[in-house]
């Protein structure tokens, strides 16, 4: 399962971090220039490009959208 979001400031990528932390599946963000963070760990994120929308992935689609709705609290 993929979603294309943006990410617009820190809190939002705090935001996915808590939320994969509670996924029992891995999930990964994969950004435009092609590198790929693990969505649990905010160094990971942090090397990440979010001068455009980011994928998140996966496997799980409620774990998917428990991430996204993170983004919109």
């Amino acid at each position: 399962m993929v979603r294309q979001v943006k990410i617009s400031n820190f809190t939002e990528v705090q935001g996915i971090v808590a939320a994969a932390i509670k996924c029992h599946n891995e999930v990964g963000v994969h950004d435009i220039k092609g590198s790929i963070a693990d969505a649990k760990s905010i160094l990971g994120l942090m090397s990440l490009d979010f001068s455009q929308p980011v994928k998140i992935v996966c496997d799980n689609e409620s774990d998917l959208d428990s991430i996204v709705d993170s983004l919109n609290h």
